[in-house]
């Protein structure tokens, strides 16, 4: 899974960033115009992997990981500039926008004042924009072949002037219905407005008490309704100062910091696990004493392909699936008195896959 941050110049982007990733990328008080993007994977934090490590005692604890990728800052209104930041994200599954929701003299606003739900909407619409952009070149180019002799692809041309007729309305493309066929011609050309996004409000540390941060979530949450996307768009709030100084913290320092604040987790893990979600993602398990780690998978997917995810040969010959829940592996103790409850099964290539199945694949080739 790859993420990609996006969001106006000092809007805390690489804040964010080094926070998710644990890296300390310089973060400027000044817009810039070029540079070279910052890559870092971050392990999902999933308790439930570190529970199995305890009971297992493995050689090796893999997590399931997220890519993220932070670049230069949108700029309102220059279409030339931002189809950098667009070229960038075309390959990510979603998009982080980090809104400035914070108060500082000493950092800049490209806007001049501090007003998230209108940077919220101006980077919506300039990822409009770019895509109607991109539409209208192409439909120029059909233009000018069929001016030269050439026929245009009729079924290419009906598409672009449907995403043509939802950008110029100011529809992000996403919240657009296209058929399976649309779908399928659409995703090479990789529009900016298709991705699944999560707002990221970036508040001061004294919003988060006094009850203001919440009172911003709900208003993006109102705006992200009436706009009607809320099926591809979730909102969270967060600090990135705070969470950039917890993720320089070992793990009991961390927590001591988190409790003198009240505050019950990182907001980055919510933060993964709202992407997770939006993109349709869950985790499976495997365990032994070599390894305990966790699979991501869509949502849906059957065990055959699931095993797939581990290694070809395993889909390619599989046979059963051995799994048991991890909640019930956990209540029951072991594989053999879940087996004995009548908890740890065997399921057929159909069988969907659940979240937190701890499955053992048999398989032969």
């Amino acid at each position: 899974m790859k993420l990609a941050i996006i969001g106006l110049s000092n809007s805390g982007k690489t804040t964010v960033f080094n926070a998710l990733t644990g890296q300390n990328i310089e973060a400027t008080l000044y817009a810039t115009v070029s540079g070279e993007p910052h890559y870092g994977m971050v392990k999902v934090p999933d308790q439930r992997v570190e529970k199995l490590a305890e009971i297992y005692k493995p050689k090796k604890v893999t997590h399931a990981t997220v890519e993220y990728v932070d670049y230069i800052g949108l700029t309102k209104g220059d279409v030339a500039q931002n189809s950098k930041v667009f070229d960038l994200i075309k390959d990510a599954d979603a998009i982080v926008h980090v809104v400035r929701a914070f108060s500082s003299d000493s950092v800049t606003h490209p806007l001049n004042s501090v007003d998230p739900l209108r940077d919220v909407e101006t980077v919506e619409l300039e990822c409009i924009f770019g895509d109607l952009e991109f539409v209208d070149k192409r439909l120029e180019r059909m233009e000018d072949s069929a001016k030269r002799g050439k026929k245009p692809n009729e079924a290419e041309k009906k598409l672009m002037l449907k995403c043509k007729e939802a950008l110029e309305k100011e529809v992000p493309l996403r919240n657009v219905d296209f058929d399976e066929e649309e779908q399928k011609s659409m995703k090479p050309l990789q529009f900016a407005s298709t991705k699944p996004e999560i707002i990221v409000l970036n508040v001061g540390e004294e919003d988060l008490a006094s009850g203001a941060a919440a009172k911003l979530l709900g208003s993006v949450e109102e705006f992200i309704t009436n706009r009607g996307i809320s099926a591809t768009t979730r909102a969270v709030t967060l600090c990135g100062k705070i969470e950039m100084e917890i993720a320089q913290l070992d793990q009991a320092e961390a927590r001591a910091f988190l409790d003198d604040l009240g505050i019950g987790e990182s907001a980055l893990y919510k933060l993964i696990r709202e992407s997770y979600g939006l993109l349709g993602l869950i985790s499976f398990l495997t365990t032994g004493e070599d390894e305990v780690r966790a699979w991501t998978i869509p949502k849906g997917m059957n065990a055959q392909k699931a095993a797939g995810k581990i290694h070809s040969d395993i889909e390619r010959g599989f046979i059963r699936a051995e799994l048991v829940s991890y909640e019930d592996f956990i209540l029951d103790g072991s594989n053999s008195a879940a087996r004995d409850k009548g908890h740890l099964r065997l399921e057929g290539k159909t069988y969907e896959v659940r979240d937190g199945d701890i499955i053992n694949f048999r398989f032969n080739v």
